[in-house]
């Protein structure tokens, strides 16, 4: 009995002395939040203090008949660091992901909506109607004319498909996808997993989140670009009032670049931040496999990640996001110079494709970003996008969706 009491006092000295030392590491890395090399166990206990300081409450769900969407607009154009938040999304508390040291670590979200496999396309509306917000040259159909036209199909991989008419010429409009999700949220965790992203001259796609009265409520792009782009362009529109402090990527604690404005204004073609990866979009995107984005939505601020096939974080995969983990996002609008809350509510989430626009057919003679060595004019050979959509069914190829699935995620109260 004796032997026995001297072990359990020894197993408390030193449960305690380890306590100290986790919460010594925790102070540290309150201290220095830049630090991107504590590993280990203080590393999970701090992304654990993370989420408890930084995530939002969850907001009210609401769900929107077909008869209360709106028209949305996309006119636009073409961490480390201390603030940013692990965001209001899903999966609850009692969830555990394991972390690079093999440790159990649990995760607050808990996962509200998904789309994937043979029911990828449950709880989504589908567009019937031209793209007259952008100009583009494309007709929405609704879901039978797309199944029926093969423009949209869940593959034997259990993959879902969006494609746009590839008919060798038309004289108007070509048929395409634009679909909306039924529900919206005011905070989250959106997960893309998407293996393939419309690409090519004319083609102009995005995945992005959207509230009502546009742009009073908001439009969040986390996927888009045009033409031959390799780098994925995150934007944010909205009325007058929000705007990036900086076009300092050090100053803003990201690893993308601004780009149009710092003024996020949605008549000024909104704030936008390009990745700095040039496998993040479209032919590139495609041949390297594909990835993920994550796209947090909470009081604090909007960020956003992009990671490859290859380095998709394991907690990710798991189920069991945690946001304080990912490292430095590419894009990231703080809340001190865009007050979130009320610049942004109810966001649907949306796929389109459309051709030519406001934004493709803008920069058709444009060369000089990332991808696009050539304008689309001198590539093609044709001096004007619309004409070369209609004419070339075959360059319509590669431009479809991909995708795995969709995941949002809050934080429940």
């Amino acid at each position: 009995m004796l032997f026995l009491y001297y072990s359990v006092t020894f197993a408390c000295l030193f449960i305690s002395l380890q306590d100290s030392v986790y919460a010594s590491n925790i102070a540290s890395r309150l201290a220095r939040r830049t630090a991107r090399h504590i590993n280990g166990l203080a590393k999970d206990l701090n992304v654990a203090l993370d989420v408890v300081l930084f995530s939002a409450q969850k907001q009210p769900q609401v769900q929107l008949t077909t008869h209360s969407q709106v028209v949305f607009c996309k006119p636009g154009t073409g961490s480390t660091s201390t603030g940013i938040p692990s965001a209001s999304s899903t999966r609850t508390a009692s969830s555990v992901a394991s972390s690079s040291t093999g440790v159990a670590v649990s995760t607050p979200w808990k996962l509200v909506e998904e789309h994937s496999g043979s029911s990828f396309f449950d709880g989504w509306t589908f567009t019937n109607a031209p793209d007259v917000t952008t100009g583009g040259v494309v007709n929405y159909v609704d879901s039978g004319t797309a199944s029926s036209n093969n423009l949209t199909q869940i593959t034997s991989a259990g993959t879902a498909i969006m494609r746009v008419e590839t008919t060798p010429v038309v004289t108007g409009n070509r048929q395409s996808i634009r679909i909306t999700t039924n529900n919206v949220y005011n905070t989250g965790l959106w997960i893309l997993d998407a293996v393939h992203i419309p690409s090519g001259c004319g083609t102009w796609p995005a995945f992005w989140t959207n509230g009502p009265n546009w742009p009073a409520g908001g439009e969040i792009d986390i996927v888009e670009g045009v033409g031959d782009s390799t780098n994925d362009q995150a934007t944010l529109h909205t009325i007058e009032g929000c705007s990036l402090s900086s076009t300092s990527s050090s100053a803003l604690g990201i690893t993308g670049t601004t780009v149009t404005s710092t003024d996020c204004v949605s008549t000024g073609g909104g704030c936008g931040i390009r990745s700095d990866s040039t496998v993040s979009y479209g032919a590139a995107f495609n041949s390297n496999g594909g990835g993920v984005f994550t796209m947090t939505l909470n009081s604090s601020g909007i960020a956003v990640w992009f990671f490859e096939r290859s380095a998709i974080p394991s907690d990710i995969t798991a189920g069991t996001p945690l946001p304080g983990a990912w490292g430095t996002p590419f894009a990231w609008w703080s809340s001190p110079t865009c007050n979130i809350s009320e610049f942004f509510g109810f966001q649907s989430t949306i796929f389109d494709t459309t051709l030519c626009g406001q934004l493709a057919g803008a920069v058709w003679s444009d060369s000089g970003s990332p991808g696009q060595a050539q304008s689309c004019a001198t590539r093609t050979g044709v001096s004007d996008c619309v004409t070369f959509v209609q004419n070339n069914g075959a360059a319509m190829e590669e431009a479809y969706w991909e995708v795995n699935s969709v995941q949002i995620y809050q934080i429940p109260s």
